[in-house]
């Protein structure tokens, strides 16, 4: 069985991108996974970039399972998002320079793609752990939703019925740098443990082709 899993880089005032972090642990342990084929890969914090690069793993791996990673400001808590916006407005740049305000991703796309993650289950066996999660409608329109539309599309298009869907992260704790908000956040730890609770959930879940 082949998991995608995604983190970016670090970007803005963000002095570290927790899910570039996770991202690089979980890929030097792959023994940490068994009977999965992990592939684990720290996306650029570019539009055109990370949207190329996710469709091009997906069509090459075809997983079973897509989860991608995000970080959001001021969250205390892990946002399993529900839907992928066909929409791309954020003032910010990317760290390519690029802004997009008001722009569709895929022109004849559909509005939006709903997360085919088990959601609940991931969220119930979060909170058994004593972390924190809740649902998200609000992926944002940056390029972390980019992202997550683009490999809902693109598992539609190719018509492999992988398991796909988008987690936020906060930022951590123990970040204090410029950007940083240290009164919100969790542990890196928590955070790992987190995500491996959710890929396993995913497993689970999800029927090798």
């Amino acid at each position: 069985m082949t998991t995608l899993l995604t983190g970016f880089n670090r970007f803005g005032d963000l002095e570290v991108n927790p899910t570039q972090l996770i991202v690089e642990s979980m890929a030097k342990r792959p023994a940490a996974f068994a009977n999965v084929n992990l592939v684990a890969e720290v996306l650029p914090t570019e539009f055109i970039g990370a949207g190329n690069r996710i469709s091009q793993l997906i069509r090459q791996h075809r997983p079973e399972m897509v989860v991608c990673l995000g970080v959001g400001a001021g969250f205390n808590e892990i946002h399993l998002e529900q839907v992928a916006l066909n929409f791309d407005d954020c003032d910010m740049p990317d760290n390519a320079g690029v802004s997009r305000t008001g722009q569709r991703i895929v022109l004849d796309g559909p509005p939006s793609y709903q997360s085919t993650l088990p959601l609940v289950e991931m969220r119930e066996a979060l909170i058994q752990r004593g972390i924190p999660a809740i649902f998200s409608d609000d992926a944002g329109t940056y390029v972390c939703n980019h992202v997550f539309y683009l490999a809902r599309h693109e598992v539609e298009c190719l018509g492999i019925g992988s398991l796909c869907g988008f987690i936020h992260v906060p930022q951590m704790s123990e970040n204090t740098g410029v950007g940083a908000r240290p009164i919100f956040g969790l542990a890196l730890g928590v955070m790992m443990e987190a995500v491996e609770c959710c890929l396993k959930v995913g497993r689970c879940t999800a029927q090798p082709s």
